[in-house]
């Protein structure tokens, strides 16, 4: 009997469809790239962040507000700020948060698609 179940299990396990990831990745644009290009970002709790890169510039939205932020070099990853907050991350991961405090406002913010 416990063979059969194991042989079951295996047999459905091979039957399941694949998943799909819930996000593929979507490459930001070079700090220095002139041409805009926008991403939406779904954060924890369910919030979207759309972003707008254009040479070294990035406008941040989040629930109606803008922030327009500065690309600011860092060792890995990216970070864009202004007087308040800052955008950062690296590859497909992604907060915005008070700059100074590191408090998040939108945390967990991947890439869903482009806008």
């Amino acid at each position: 009997m416990k063979h059969l179940s194991i042989a079951a299990i295996t047999l459905l396990a091979a039957c399941a469809p694949e998943q799909q990831p819930v996000t593929a990745l979507i490459a930001r644009p070079a700090p220095d790239d002139p041409t805009p290009a926008g991403i939406a970002y779904l954060c924890d709790g369910r919030k979207e962040v759309t972003v707008v890169y254009a040479k070294n510039r990035a406008s941040v939205t989040l629930d109606g507000r803008t922030w327009r932020m500065e690309y600011k070099p860092t060792d890995g990853g990216f970070r864009y700020v202004d007087t308040a907050n800052e955008w950062v991350g690296r590859d497909d991961l992604a907060s915005l948060r008070q700059n100074g405090t590191a408090k998040p406002i939108a945390f967990n913010c991947r890439p869903t698609r482009r806008t």
